[in-house]
């Protein structure tokens, strides 16, 4: 329902214009808001009149007019004045507060609608009976961004969202949950994933800029009818929790980009165990310190080569070997061989998300 102050905007800004005192009543003859003290006006008279079946009425100076939706009475406007123009100020007023009325019911309409279709929660029907209802357009490419912030400020980022972004470029803000902020983001035919990254990007440091909040942003693949936007936001969402678990120094997270990370997170949990359980046996490495995990992931970026490992981290090559026999004899494999290599960064990958399944369970 559209607020009082809504309203007391709309008749103040009429009230500078045309001189005219308006009041605006609930249909049990209380003040909603008003221009002008009117205690002439009695709660009697407000309720008798809006159980007529009058569209207006004039007493005194007073004239009485009916605000509705739909055939619904909402409201009863009372204009004051003895200029001739005070009626049609009053029609002017009512015509204006209706259409407010239907704006603000729409946009309620239109969140709950978005809100229903990325949880799944209409019918196929339905999808495109009440899109045509609220005007949003079936046929266009879209993907869904979520924006996940470290504080509790999900009000400024959802603020900061819509002035970013505009329902008049058919770009639409919504929630779901309390952890993250969702933009449904309509896009051109042809638009490529860098498009997509320079979104999220701008998003980011958008949001760090100018509210110096610490943000995460995924977002799901380009779907082109709404009935699918709920695919996008799925994708996003497994985007951002793959994220934290593998790519947790990442800021932007794709779902197209997760990689080997997609795949371990659907992966049944006792499955994974079983895994770990194969490769370690009883020594699962729980923790490994920040030097042997800036050895073993900078020996994976330079492709195994000991040479160039060592010399990037600035060590002696016996020293970067020491360290890998050390690993083998702890854990049984040697990452200097492809297979061991592999097996290695994908047993550590899982370990990880063992460790965020046990915390989540708490």
């Amino acid at each position: 329902m559209i607020s009082s102050q809504i309203i007391q905007n709309s008749i103040d800004e009429l009230k500078s214009i045309t001189k005219v005192d308006l009041c605006v009543y609930d249909i049990g003859g209380s003040p909603v808001a008003g221009t002008a003290d009117m205690t002439d006006v009695s709660s009697n008279l407000i309720s008798g009149f809006a159980a007529s079946p009058a569209d207006s009425q004039v007493i005194g100076a007073h004239h009485l007019l009916k605000i509705l939706d739909e055939g619904e009475l909402l409201y009863i406007l009372v204009a004051r004045g003895l200029s001739e123009d005070v009626y049609m100020v009053g029609k002017i007023a009512v015509c204006q507060l209706q259409n407010l009325i239907i704006a603000y019911k729409e946009r309620f309409d239109r969140n709950n609608f978005f809100q229903n279709l990325l949880l799944d929660n209409l019918l196929l029907v339905d999808i495109y009976n009440r899109a045509k209802k609220l005007h949003v357009e079936d046929s266009v490419p879209r993907a869904v961004f979520l924006v996940e912030t470290k504080t509790e400020k999900d009000n400024i980022v959802s603020e900061m969202l819509k002035e970013m972004f505009s329902p008049q470029g058919g770009d639409y803000i919504t929630a779901v949950d309390e952890r993250s902020i969702i933009l449904i983001k309509s896009l051109e035919e042809g638009q490529t994933p860098e498009h997509l990254e320079k979104i999220a990007n701008t998003i980011l440091d958008m949001l760090n800029a100018e509210a110096m909040l610490s943000v995460k942003v995924a977002y799901g693949t380009v779907v082109h009818e709404l009935k699918d936007v709920s695919k996008s936001y799925k994708e996003a969402k497994m985007a951002l929790d793959v994220g934290k678990i593998f790519y947790s120094e990442k800021n932007v997270i794709a779902y197209n980009t997760l990689g080997i990370g997609r795949l371990i997170y659907q992966l049944p949990v006792n499955l994974c165990r079983i895994f770990i359980q194969e490769i370690f046996g009883d020594n699962i490495p729980e923790e490994l310190d920040d030097e042997m995990l800036g050895t073993i992931n900078k020996f994976f970026e330079n492709n195994l080569n000991v040479s160039e490992t060592s010399r990037q981290l600035f060590v002696h090559r016996n020293t970067l070997v020491y360290r890998i026999e050390k690993l083998q004899k702890s854990t049984g494999l040697d990452i200097r061989t492809f297979d061991d290599a592999l097996t290695f960064k994908i047993a550590l990958m899982v370990v990880n998300y063992m460790k965020y399944i046990d915390s989540s369970e708490f």
